[in-house]
């Protein structure tokens, strides 16, 4: 049975409903399942607890979900490019869950290798550890946290066979592979899509077993979240 479908809306149908956890793949506004994520946002679908390093910016990426109000939640560890995030948030329309950079990735990644919780030093004796439990190791304390796994992971990859096997290309690959591996079903965005065997089995970074669903973005936007520039001066 082929996981190669014909477009984003397709790839995700039957597997979106109110109220599911979505993992979302990218950082800052690299590497995001832009089509993907306007899939979504045409589905309709509400309610949604959205798992994500970040928000996206206002109107772009995960912003559009915001701005259409279909997020309920969003579990991150950096929302700062989002005035709106920041608005709804403050007025109490969206329920945020902050959490350090790389325990969000350790969340993702025991929640992807079936491991329910783990301790860390990060986030002891700030607002980040209250109500969780914490321990003592060789003098040291703990704080117990939470792995994440999710219904459906939205990812983009920069290169897959059709069996779903996945290269991911530099910053792509901080959170994308980890969200790969800890849902229920995961669909790929994919801007070059070559026939199994093509990739050496050394270069693939989320083996396809993993994979549900795949969907061929040519051409995708490579947007810049902040760009800075330099002007020379001419002596």
């Amino acid at each position: 049975m082929t996981k190669i479908y014909s477009s984003a809306a397709e790839s995700l149908s039957g597997l979106l409903c109110d109220g599911m956890t979505i993992m979302s793949g990218g950082f800052g506004l690299c590497g995001i399942p832009e089509a993907l994520i306007d899939a979504v946002r045409a589905s309709g679908a509400r309610d949604l607890t959205v798992i994500s390093n970040n928000a996206g910016i206002d109107g772009v990426g995960l912003g559009q979900l915001i701005e259409s109000g279909q997020i309920r939640k969003m579990i991150s560890s950096y929302v700062g490019e989002n005035k709106l995030f920041a608005s709804r948030y403050l007025a109490g329309e969206l329920e945020v869950e902050f959490t350090p950079q790389g325990t969000l990735a350790e969340r993702i990644r025991a929640g992807g290798a079936g491991i329910p919780a783990f301790y860390t030093k990060t986030g002891v004796g700030t607002v980040v550890a209250e109500g969780k439990q914490t321990k003592e190791f060789d003098g040291e304390t703990y704080v117990l946290e939470r792995s994440l796994f999710a219904d459906l992971a939205i990812v983009h990859a920069y290169r897959a066979d059709d069996e779903g096997n996945l290269v991911f290309r530099k910053t792509a690959r901080n959170f994308n592979p980890i969200m790969a591996t800890a849902a229920k079903h995961t669909v790929a965005e994919v801007e070059f899509l070559d026939r199994a065997g093509s990739i050496d089995p050394d270069h693939v970074h989320t083996p396809g077993i993993f994979v549900s669903r795949i969907v061929h973005v040519s051409s995708p936007a490579k947007r810049i979240e902040q760009r800075t520039v330099i002007t020379k001066s001419v002596a």
